[in-house]
This record gives structure tokens, sequence and C-alpha cells, in this order.
């Protein structure tokens, strides 16, 4: 089972994580949560990285997770501010985002990862691979990569031919192709170079 705490007995941590960030379009997506720390919920043991979980169980679990959680919220940067300010600024600029959402003011941020810049006022730590080691993390991942999923499937709809629906805009074969033969979408990302045919295979997490 995962770890509760990074400090035990800090009821105010909050759990932060992101997703999105190696996709070719659309937004990058972070979560902050800060979970009960007294009533035990059952699915607090099936909990654990999104890239590990089936998109059903990360479904099931990202309801119980808005339901119980004491405080949760979910933030983007768009590709727009991702070609401006580059990925890992924008990653942390949607992380900012939704550390400030929370109704309830954390006193540490346990971030997943191993950089991150200081948000004022709020104490952090970066934990490489937090999602599969504290649960807080791991609920956090879950939020930003299934309302990042739901955005894509969205976007889906105004652009079929990338299939996002299904690849999530992740630099698969299949939206490689659909790049080459449809051009960039409005909503690709123009610094990732997405012509570029040594572009590494990227397979989404289903």
């Amino acid at each position: 089972m995962l770890e509760r705490f990074f400090q035990p007995g800090n009821n105010s941590e909050a759990g932060v994580d992101e997703a999105g960030r190696g996709c070719l379009a659309g937004p990058v997506a972070a979560a902050a949560v800060i979970l009960r720390p007294k009533k035990h919920f059952d699915w607090y043991d099936e909990l654990n990285d999104s890239k590990v979980l089936s998109e059903s169980k990360r479904n099931e679990l990202r309801l119980k997770i808005e339901k119980d959680a004491l405080a949760w919220s979910v933030a983007f940067a768009d590709h727009l501010e991702i070609d401006t300010i580059n990925i890992l600024n924008a990653s942390f600029l949607a992380m900012h985002r939704a550390v400030i959402a929370l109704r309830k003011k954390p006193t540490l941020l346990v971030v997943d990862g191993n950089r991150f810049k200081a948000l004022k006022g709020v104490n952090h730590v970066c934990v490489v691979k937090g999602d599969s080691k504290y649960l807080h993390i791991a609920a956090a991942s879950i939020l930003a990569k299934t309302h990042r999923d739901d955005l894509m499937q969205q976007m889906h709809e105004k652009f079929p031919v990338y299939g996002w629906n299904k690849n999530k805009a992740y630099a698969t074969l299949f939206h490689r192709n659909a790049i080459l033969t449809n051009g960039l979408s409005p909503y690709h990302r123009k610094t990732f170079h997405c012509f570029d045919h040594q572009l590494k295979l990227e397979y989404p997490i289903v």
C-alpha cells in the first residue's frame, strides 16, 4: 500500500501531479489533492499511479476522490502557453493554478518528479515516481489524467482525423501519420517538431 503522508501527521499535505506533458497537442493538465487524514476509505487501497490503472478504474476512482477528498482541483496550461513558455514552465504553471484553486490551503506540496518552481507561501518537496509512493500524488495523477482525457475527447470531436479519442495526442504512429496527411490542427504544439520523422513514438496509457 502507498504511504499516506510524506510528513506523518501533516493533515494539510497536497499531492500534486501533471498529465499530458509529452503530447503533441492540447494542454498539459495538473491536479492537487488533499486527502482526509483520519477516516480511511476502502478505496485508498486501490490508488496507484494512473499509468498502471485501467481507464475504467481511473474513472471509478476519480468519482471517489472528488466526492471524499478534503480538497481537490484540476487546472490546465494550454497549447499556446506551452509554445510561449515551454512545456516545463507550462507544467509548473498548471500545477500552480491547481494549488491556488484548492479550497483549503496546503501546508506542504508533495510534487511528483524531480523539479518544481516554488510557489510563494507554500513549502514543497519533489518525489521521483511519487505517484507510485504516496496516496495523494496518486490521486492527483488520476484526476489530471482523467480530466485531460475528457478534454481530448472533446477536441477529437472537432478534429477526428488525429484519433485523439484513442491516442490522447501522444506521438503514436497513427497520430504522426495523420499530421503528415492533414497538417497541424489549431491545438497542436508548434514547438514540438510534430513533423520530425525521428520523433520518438509514444503510446498512450488507456
